[in-house]
Parts: C-alpha cells; sequence; structure tokens
C-alpha cells in the first residue's frame, strides 16, 4: 500500500495493470488482482473516465458538476472537499480537508483513524465558523453524498457540486494539495502514531497557509490571499 500510495501520487492516471508493473520493476514480485484489491480498499482509481468502476448507493443523492466553464475570480467562491490517506509506521490514516478554489486555503482539515462521515462533518463545521461558499465541490464518495453531510451544507443555502465517477482533474486543485502534503510532508517522516502524525501535519498545514509562497498566486501565501492582505 506504501508503494502504490507513492507511485499513484506522482502518477494518478495509472491503474491497476501500470501500478503493478511499477512496483514488480522494484523487486517486489505482485500480480495486478492484488494491486486491484488494495486500491478499492484504498478508495483509489486512475483519474480518467471508466465504465462500471463502481456501483453508486441509491440511498445517497448525487448533485451534478457546476464546475466546468466557471470562472472563480474571488475567495469563498467554490470550495472542495476531499480525503486522502496518510501512512504511518504500519497503519494509516484518513485526512480530510476543506479548500477554498481560489487562494488554495485550506479552512479546515481533519484526521482520522476511520473512515466516517463524522470527520468530514467536523472538519466542514470548523470551515464554516470562518466563512461559507457559494458552491461546495467533492467526489461521489459516500461521506460527502450521506444526508448528514449534505444536510449542513443545504441548511447554509450552499450550492453542491459532486466530480463525474472517475472524471479527470474535476477537483485538480485538491490532487495538488495532495501531492503537496504527501511529498512535502507525509514522504519524509515516519510517523510512530496518530498523534505524531496530527502533530507534524498540524505544523504543515500552518506552513502551507502562511508562509509557503505560491507560484500560481505571484508568489503570495494562501492566507494573504484568501483574507486579501
Amino acid at each position: 500500500m506504501n508503494k502504490i500510495d507513492e507511485i499513484y501520487t506522482e502518477f494518478p492516471y495509472y491503474g491497476s495493470p501500470k501500478i503493478t508493473e511499477a512496483i514488480n520493476r522494484q523487486g517486489i514480485t505482485v500480480n495486478h488482482k492484488a494491486i486491484e484489491r488494495l486500491m478499492r480498499e484504498m478508495g483509489i482509481m486512475a483519474i480518467f473516465p471508466k465504465k462500471n468502476t463502481s456501483k453508486a448507493n441509491p440511498l445517497n443523492i448525487k448533485y451534478p458538476y457546476m464546475l466546468k466553464g466557471l470562472t472563480i475570480l474571488r475567495p469563498n467562491h467554490v470550495w472542495s472537499a476531499d480525503i486522502t490517506y496518510v501512512r504511518a509506521h504500519g497503519i494509516w490514516f484518513y485526512l480530510v480537508a476543506i479548500l477554498d478554489w481560489y487562494s488554495r486555503y485550506v479552512l479546515s482539515w481533519k484526521l482520522s483513524p476511520r473512515m466516517t462521515v463524522d470527520f468530514c462533518i467536523d472538519a466542514l463545521t470548523d470551515a464554516l465558523a470562518i466563512s461559507k461558499p457559494d458552491i461546495h465541490n467533492s467526489d461521489q464518495g459516500s461521506q460527502f453524498t450521506s444526508e448528514d453531510y449534505t444536510s449542513v451544507l443545504l441548511g447554509k443555502e450552499i450550492k453542491i457540486s459532486m466530480d463525474g465517477r472517475g472524471r479527470c482533474f474535476d477537483n485538480i486543485f485538491v490532487e495538488r494539495l495532495w501531492r503537496s502534503v504527501k511529498y512535502e510532508e507525509v514522504y519524509l517522516h515516519d510517523y510512530q502514531n496518530y498523534g505524531e502524525a496530527k502533530e507534524s501535519l498540524t505544523k504543515y498545514f500552518d506552513t502551507y497557509n502562511n508562509r509557503r509562497l505560491h507560484q500560481s498566486l505571484d508568489y503570495r501565501t494562501p492566507a494573504e490571499v484568501y483574507f486579501q492582505k
């Protein structure tokens, strides 16, 4: 799973056959069925259109993608939410983040040992304590399509947008955030436990928001752009 995570982060368009070959090239013998099983367990797939990759939960409402052709010119126009894996010493945790598209500012994040909707709602609640967006975008994962999560958005009169299943780059800014988190933080450390991972990620996101210069933001920080400093 560590190798899958590293390869997928570098080549998010790789499916299980190419990931299997890349791992075999590193001297680890594994077949593609094992890789497919682990990728399903990790909830990842190659980011290009695929047919029947999974069945939607009929009990959860899916919302259309609203961002195609949309010009985003200010903070709080669009927020995105997404979940990724964070590896520790022999264990894995789940990391959710709420990101402002315009500024790349991470409004909130939560780390959890379990993939539940609760920690996603906690992250959303923290973000909404700062402000609220016109549009909230996410994938069609069960956490974000659950009534508990969407009811928070609807209660704030926030429009809900969801990526098409297997669509490439619908949530591109969050994908870029995860690449930064993995390469600049996670892969540089060997977290021993949940507390160590959370403490280190707290420092990283503070640096990311307040001190890390972004070329795409004219060498300003996300906080400077988000708060219009």
